[in-house]
């Protein structure tokens, strides 16, 4: 059997997630810095093209959840899902331990194409360890001027916070998890209202998984 080649898993174990410079001599923010080359309408459109889709159970386009977002006209924000509360379920712990950077670009990226100025990434309530290692990746990003004002120089200013899950299975559902990170209890919005219209704090906002920004990441630098 011939050896299997690795896309998005490529940096588990191959790079040392304490520092970023191992993650940007594998090609990291190359994927970001050719967005910022595209008007995020540009942006959009490649992700629609690539087919890719939520990876939950109703597999919704995520290039379409973008642009449902890009309409709303004010800043939006943009949400990552990583309570990974499913039995048997640990992938995202593995792109949070090894490679958060990856995640990071991936929230970035979106953050640039629908209009969003400020992440927050909700990570499982055991995942303590790999919570460390994204809140340190998060300041060494800052400090190489990936995160924070005027990325790249340009007008794209995003920055990320880190909150704890709850501890309950159903705060993997995108507004019980809102209303877990606004302080109330972790259950479903019994009305019906999209997110990308009136999520978290009642503003825009965009919520995709880890694997899904870790596709987008992955996307554009290829």
């Amino acid at each position: 059997m011939g050896k299997s080649l690795s896309i998005l898993t490529k940096n588990f174990k191959n790079i040392n997630v304490d520092t970023i410079d191992d993650y940007l001599s594998a090609g990291g923010y190359d994927g970001l810095k050719k967005v910022l080359s595209l008007t995020p309408e540009e942006v959009i459109e490649v992700v629609k093209a690539s087919g890719l889709r939520g990876r939950g159970g109703a597999a919704f386009p995520t290039g379409k959840k973008w642009e449902q977002a890009a309409r709303v006209k004010e800043d939006s924000y943009i949400l990552c899902n990583a309570d990974e509360g499913e039995p048997g379920t640990f992938k995202d712990r593995y792109f949070l331990e090894y490679d958060p950077y990856r995640i990071i670009e991936g929230m970035t990226i979106a953050a640039y194409a629908v209009g969003g100025r400020e992440g927050y990434i909700y990570i499982r309530e055991e995942y303590g360890r790999q919570k460390e290692i994204f809140l340190k990746a998060i300041e060494a990003g800052k400090a190489a001027g990936f995160l924070g004002d005027n990325i790249f120089g340009t007008d794209l200013s995003f920055d990320i916070k880190v909150v704890s899950g709850a501890g309950a299975f159903i705060c993997g559902e995108t507004t019980a998890l809102i209303q877990s990170i606004e302080g109330g209890s972790g259950r479903p919005r019994i009305k019906f209202q999209r997110t990308a219209v009136s999520g978290l704090f009642n503003r825009p906002t965009l919520a995709n998984n880890v694997e899904s920004y870790c596709v987008v990441t992955t996307l554009f630098n290829n």
